[in-house]
């Protein structure tokens, strides 16, 4: 994505006034006065990009990026090498393969971006309404210009950021689903300033004069600061407040409403959604780093045998019958050539030489592996999902290994971590209704009678139910208090009024408990000229006048509506947390719900308790005043309504409390817990309430029965008035709690965590926010440097009300950490795009909030039960499989060209080539490259079932194990062995001058070629001893790479070419076959060169067979002592673990 462009200083901006940091917009860009001059407005246009190239950029900016490898880079040198200097080997050996990469991998990336290019476009070119002189007007969306007045239709995106000016509602309200943006599939409630409300024409809108101050753009999705000025002729201007309820941002969808009226104030990439969106930058894995280390490391070896080569050739030279034989006598312009041009043009020679050493085609056989490897994932049966007829997609091959690398590192003290959304990624977003309590008194079913059912709740009931008006008046409050809004189906003609009703609201727990209400019978109609309509259970439409809504918010916990009723008494309903409501009831209300409440809490419901209050008409003036005075004011509107509603809501009584139940994905809660014991921290980052999240973690079992919670959020930073001396505070003391539990020891760290008591921590938008941006300059400064070591001693954290770019802020948080930990995101929504973009490794889930996280990913998986197989099996495998490639790689070439190197020093450091240059060439493009890649796309040295069902192995390759120094070093010293084993074995095998009966003597291809046959052999059979999973297709390549070998030498050297000059290998490798000693030298050194590992695998196979039987008591003993199985809704953590000892 392109840069945000600069904004324009305040001093250029029509109308702004002298600060930074606001904008003036003009509404319908028409100037407030006639006797002003008005001056256009700059701001940026509503073109959106995503890409990466345009037509002109594409070939310079891919080539720079492709030879920023290493191995490209070095290909491209070595090329030229043999360009321009006189080299031994053909420049077409380096310049094809290298060609050949950089050209799949252009064609690739182009493709992607032309993807890129076409979503754009779609947004971009898109229709859209504008008013204009008192008309409709069609454009494209990305001339929408700020200031516009566009006109937005049911169902329809907004295509920017737009203060809503009126409505096709009466109220000016509109309702909107932000599902893309924040997770939040449900609908949002938008107004309207009363003073605009009527102007619902496009002839009345143009009439419009006013001016709106606001903030510039900034990236916070729940913050808008702003006022709008409204001018008439005969008055002075009228200012209204603007805040995040008047403002529609772009990315949203228009939901129940016909349409709308808006005024744009961000435009472009200045929407807050474009702020919140990272562009993609290229993604390396660990496996692509450890290649380009061993790579540096080769090169080393290179330059030194090429130096070591260059200096002794002229040490050999100093010798003058050395330097200039008789039957090769040098020329006059070798003769005046410059010595040091001449070392230096030696030394390139013997660089161009031993530059196989450098797997050239390792890149190539890389890049096949990755392609055809993902294939694997996306045709698994186990990813296929009915509901949505699809499977995973895998959309960057790059980072199949990378599934592998998500591992516990205590020794490094760096752990590894899987960042999840929670709104469709961990649940459905389904809320159902399971129970509800009214004094005491359980209530759990449908209810088949009028007058209800009850069951009976131990020694808590002292009746068979509550009292019926009790039951009326509870199931009333359920139907009343709540901001559910009604969607009519029009196409249902005839049927009766509730059969008709779709309920949507912002809180999915709101429409649960409508909807549970209605199981009961009593029926919630709907809104109808500000009265709320309820039909009870003797089918009698009941009429409520709303009066107030006191809404819900995340300090009080609680909501509450006062309505009047029919016959003129005035109610307050209010529902919230137990801890919010109990302290405003009587006391001796409390004890008969509060214990059907923890019960329901300990079964991981989620808890809602209800009360009410008369309020007498002298009260409720008095009320009523305080209340409109609050909403008008400009200053501290929140904190005066905040105050205002806690003088409402006192002495009330306590009718009961509601369970419900937030349906986890299928499967969440085991993957969650295969996770942590495959060693992963997972933390969930989500926009939703604090309350909900924290269910969630419960439910899927992030938290657990015995885990103490940390908070860092807004309720306990605002009891004081200094919210960062709170918030260091808070800190210290956590810090302190923590290193006081945990032991320092390294060893011990991982055992503390089962051993100590297990700490959560959860921490909101708002926090995090205060804790990246400390304004305190001593003791605070290392607010983040705190922060993050409560985090590393936490086995789980949930942020909550995070904005999207704040959970990428948490990624590059943690990647940064010490021992930069490999960092794993997965999303269903847009929201959840810029972490997705900002760790390691994307998943997106194909989910119900659009596709915009899945095509923004790496992986994308239809649930999220998925990422568990996706991890612990093809993750595993992955990594295995290309760590073996890349090893064996730098290993099969140091046995190939260690030979050369020892050769020159028996032909006098004459560059002369050990092999033919056909050898040369087939080596890894032929003999040895399609054995590796079966074996890189098939092995299995663990089942698939066994691997899933054991997340333990997983942490077998943790810390990139399998590339490290080690093992590195053990096939470094692997290949030294057998190539010196290949060169003097078949040197001392040269000793005797005849091989043959005849005394026909042998020269040096026939030498080269005995070399090169053991050499293919060996390593060969060497990648078939390490196979543990055959097919067909391995034993096909491998044998027939063998046979091919042998077929291809018989076939070159037993035609004369034309099209060569020299026939050197004339028949050379029958006539080597024809000696019976030639035949034992190969077998012996076969065997000799393989015996080290042959023993090695006996040594293994002894050692798996005693751990297999201990394994074995081990699950005899751990069967007595299972867990529990976990349910597959919501998990009822607190009372099954109460059943076990």
């Amino acid at each position: 994505m392109q840069m945000v462009p600069s904004l324009p200083p305040a001093s250029e901006c029509a109308g702004e006034e002298k600060r930074v940091g606001t904008r003036t917009v003009f509404v319908g860009n028409h100037p407030v006065s006639e006797t002003e001059a008005y001056i256009a407005q700059r701001f940026c246009d509503n073109r959106i990009v995503s890409s990466k190239y345009t037509l002109w950029n594409f070939l310079p900016k891919n080539l720079f990026e492709q030879f920023r490898r290493i191995a490209n880079f070095y290909f491209l040198i070595i090329f030229l090498v043999q360009v321009t200097v006189d080299t031994p080997t053909s420049p077409v050996t380096s310049g094809l393969p290298l060609f050949f990469v950089i050209t799949v991998t252009a064609i690739k990336q182009g493709y992607e971006d032309w993807l890129r290019h076409r979503a754009d476009n779609e947004v971009n070119k898109s229709t859209v309404y504008i008013i204009e002189n008192a008309k409709r007007v069609r454009k494209e969306s990305e001339k929408i210009k700020v200031g516009d007045v566009v006109e937005v239709q049911a169902d329809e995106t907004f295509p920017c950021d737009l203060i809503l000016l009126s409505s096709c509602t009466t109220d000016g309200t509109c309702y909107v689903t932000t599902a893309s943006l924040d997770g939040e599939s449900n609908c949002k409630t938008h107004y309207a300033v009363r003073d605009t409300v009527a102007l619902c024409t496009a002839e009345s809108i143009d009439t419009l004069r006013a001016a709106i101050e606001c903030e510039q753009p900034q990236p916070d999705l729940y913050k808008f600061v702003g006022r709008i000025n409204i001018y008439s002729n005969s008055l002075e201007a009228v200012a209204r407040s603007l805040g995040p309820e008047n403002l529609l941002l772009k990315g949203a969808t228009l939901k129940n409403t016909k349409k709308i009226y808006g005024v744009a104030v961000y435009t472009g990439m200045e929407t807050k959604m474009a702020l919140n969106y990272q562009g993609k930058s290229q993604k390396r894995s660990a496996v692509e780093k450890s290649i380009n280390a061993f790579l540096i490391v080769y090169l080393f070896i290179l330059l030194t045998k090429a130096a070591v080569c260059t200096t002794l050739k002229y040490v050999w030279q100093s010798t003058p019958y050395n330097d200039e034989p008789w039957y090769n006598q040098k020329t006059q312009k070798e003769r005046e050539t410059l010595k040091v041009l001449k070392m230096f043009t030696d030394f390139l020679s013997f660089m161009v030489l031993f530059n196989f050493i450098i797997p050239v085609s390792m890149y190539v056989t890389v890049e096949m592996q990755k392609f055809l490897g993902s294939f694997f994932i996306s045709w698994d049966k186990d990813f296929y999902d009915e509901e949505i007829n699809e499977g995973a997609l895998v959309n960057t091959s790059d980072l199949n290994e990378e599934l592998g690398q998500l591992c516990l590192m205590v020794k490094l003290y760096s752990v590894d971590y899987v960042f999840t959304d929670k709104t469709g990624t961990l649940t459905e977003n389904s809320m159902e209704f399971i129970e509800c309590c009214i004094d005491g008194h359980k209530y759990k079913g449908v209810t088949q009678e009028v007058d209800g059912l009850s069951q009976t709740d131990g020694p808590l009931t002292y009746f068979d139910k509550a009292d019926k008006n009790r039951e009326e008046l509870f199931l009333r409050a359920l139907c009343l208090c709540h901001t559910v809004e009604i969607k009519t189906n029009d196409a249902v003609d005839g049927a009766t009024e509730s059969a008709e009703l779709t309920y949507i609201s912002s809180s999915p727990d709101e429409i649960a408990l409508v909807k549970g209400a209605k199981k009961y019978g009593f029926t919630f109609l709907g809104n109808r000229n500000g009265h709320m309509r309820v039909e009870n259970q003797r089918k009698e439409i009941e009429e409520y006048e709303l009066l107030h809504t006191l809404n819900f918010d995340a300090v009080r916990r609680r909501m509450s509506v006062i309505v009047k009723t029919q016959e003129g008494d005035i109610l307050l309903f209010c529902k919230g947390a137990d801890s919010a409501v109990f302290p405003r009831v009587q006391n001796h209300e409390i004890e008969l719900t509060k214990v059907h409440v923890e019960r329901n809490a300990m079964d991981g419901y989620r808890t809602l308790c209800v009360a009410f209050k008369e309020i007498a008409p002298d009260d409720y003036e008095r009320i009523n005043r305080q209340l409109i005075e609050a909403k008008m004011a400009l200053q501290d509107r929140e904190e005066k309504m905040e105050k205002v509603f806690d003088d409402i809501e006192t002495n009330m009584n306590l009718i009961g409390a509601t369970a419900v139940e937030d349906k986890l994905q299928d499967q969440a809660a085991e993957t969650i817990e295969a996770l942590h014991a495959a060693g992963l921290k997972v933390w969930v980052l989500t926009g939703d309430k604090m309350e909900t999240a924290k269910s969630t973690c419960y439910a899927c079992r992030l938290f657990q029965t015995n885990t103490e919670l940390l908070e860092l959020t807004t309720k306990t930073i605002e009891e004081s008035e200094r919210k960062e001396d709170r918030l260091h505070e808070l800190l210290i003391e956590y810090r302190k709690k923590l290193l006081h539990e945990f032991p320092k020891s390294t060893r011990s760290l991982k055992k503390a965590w089962t051993e100590h008591q297990e700490y959560g921590l959860i921490i909101d938008g708002s926090t995090l926010s205060l804790i990246l941006n400390s304004s305190q300059d001593s003791s605070s400064n290392n607010y983040k440097s705190i922060f993050l070591q409560i985090c590393m001693k936490c086995t789980a954290v949930l942020c909550c009300r995070m904005a999207p770019l704040q959970k990428a802020q948490i990624v590059r948080m943690v990647k940064n950490l010490k021992g930069s930990p490999i960092t794993l995101s997965i999303g269903d929504g847009a929201n959840d795009v810029s972490m997705i973009l900002e760790s390691h490794v994307g998943i997106g889930i194909k989910g119900k909030e659009g596709r915009q996280a899945a095509r923004n990913s790496d992986y994308s998986v239809p649930k999220f039960k998925h990422l568990k197989k996706l991890l612990l099996a093809h993750g595993h495998l992955y990594y295995v499989r290309i760590a073996h490639l890349v090893q064996y790689f730098f290993y099969k070439n140091l046995c190939f060209i260690l030979p050369q190197f020892l050769y020159q020093f028996f032909c006098g450091f004459s560059q002369q080539p050990l092999y033919d240059a056909a050898y040369l060439t087939m080596y890894n493009i032929c003999f040895t490259s399609l054995p590796i890649l079966a074996y890189s796309l098939l092995e299995q040295h663990i089942n698939v079932d066994t691997l899933t069902s054991d997340p333990r192995l997983y942490m077998k390759i943790s810390g990139n194990a399998m590339l490290q120094l080690s093992p590195f070093l053990y096939w470094t010293f692997l290949a030294a062995f057998e190539g010196t084993v290949f060169f003097f074995g078949t040197y001392f095998l040269f000793q005797t001058a005849s091989l043959e009966e005849n005394g026909k003597v042998y020269g040096n291809w026939t030498f080269g070629t005995i070399v090169f046959t053991v050499l293919v052999f060996t390593v060969t059979l060497k990648l078939a001893l390490d196979t543990r999973f055959w097919t067909w297709i391995n034993h096909f390549v491998i044998w027939g790479s063998l046979a091919f070998y042998v077929f291809f030498s018989f076939f070159w050297g037993g035609i004369i070419w034309p099209f060569l000059k020299q026939q050197r290998m004339y028949f050379v490798f029958a006539q080597m076959l024809s000696s019976v000693s030639t035949w034992l030298a190969i077998i012996l050194l076969i065997f000799i060169s393989l015996f080290p590992e042959i023993l090695l695998i006996v040594l293994k196979n002894v050692r798996r067979r005693s751990a297999r039987s201990n394994l074995s008591c081990r699950r005899a003993s751990d069967s007595l002592s299972a867990r529990p199985s976990v349910r597959p809704l919501l998990l009822r953590t607190f009372s099954d673990e109460s059943n076990v000892l």
